[in-house]
């Protein structure tokens, strides 16, 4: 079996500035996985696997066999392996794997009534997989990203989402596309708002609805705003008017998450 021990390989040298650069995994369409959950989550969504990568003094060649087997594996030395890692707690694998079309034209949503996240621009990676982490909690039919600020394959993301952002149908495009996509779908569309709404709990998302969250520093943009079905606000208690965007999108999927089931 083949194995790598220079920092200086060129496979190495590839693999790493995918973990770095949202231009190198644009360009090839490729992405690194770190973890047994999260690469067998991948799988099990229909990820195309090119190479495993394991590092022998975590992982033994026999146990990769057995929790991948078909796939062509190449041994690491240790200090390859923490240099392409962002986790040292990963199980000593990882695998090399394609990138997979995000766009809006492939969502064919197949319920009646579908539950649909839309988080517009954000930006932090954690607070990215913290609400696919939530989606994939509460069951929603889809996730769309308006305007986003940085490529899902971020291994931030896929650290954070804890796997789930292989689990969700999730896409991309601007604010203006998604509304018109749900208009024409013909959605309620409920903005996440401080100005001229409801709380959210006063509100009935039992129909086809999408719930709609803004930044945690200026909120939804006004494109959103104006297309609104009706603005839904999360009564505050204290002395901030905001929380963190994962958190509302919890509190406020969760809620038509129990009325759909009442």
């Amino acid at each position: 079996m083949q194995q790598i021990t220079s920092l200086q390989n060129p496979l190495v040298k590839h693999l790493f500035t995918l973990t770095q650069k949202s231009k190198q995994r644009r360009d090839h369409q490729q992405f690194l996985i770190e973890g047994k959950r999260e690469i067998s989550l991948a799988i099990e969504a229909g990820y195309l696997i090119e190479q495993l990568f394991f590092c022998p003094t975590i992982l033994t060649q026999q146990e990769v066999a057995h929790c991948f087997s078909g796939y062509r594996c190449t041994a690491i030395s240790p200090q390859v392996y923490e240099k392409l890692t962002y986790r040292s707690s990963t199980e000593g694998v990882l695998a090399l794997a394609q990138c997979k079309e995000h766009a809006l034209s492939g969502l064919h949503l197949q319920k009646v009534h579908p539950l649909v996240l839309v988080a517009e621009a954000p930006e932090k990676p954690g607070n990215i997989g913290a609400l696919l982490r939530t989606a994939d909690a509460a069951g929603v039919d889809a996730v769309c990203i308006a305007n986003p600020k940085t490529d899902l394959y971020n291994p931030n993301i896929i650290r954070s989402s804890i796997g789930t952002i292989f689990t969700l149908p999730i896409f991309t495009g601007s604010s203006q596309e998604i509304i018109s996509f749900l208009q024409k779908e013909h959605f309620s569309i409920y903005c996440a708002a401080l100005s001229a709404s409801l709380p959210y709990d006063e509100v009935s998302y039992r129909g086809r609805t999408a719930i709609v969250v803004g930044t945690e520093d200026i909120g939804l943009s006004p494109t959103w705003l104006e297309a609104s079905s009706q603005n839904i606000i999360i009564p505050m208690q204290g002395k901030i008017d905001s929380m963190n965007v994962s958190v509302s999108a919890a509190i406020l999927i969760f809620e038509a998450v129990r009325q759909r089931k009442s």
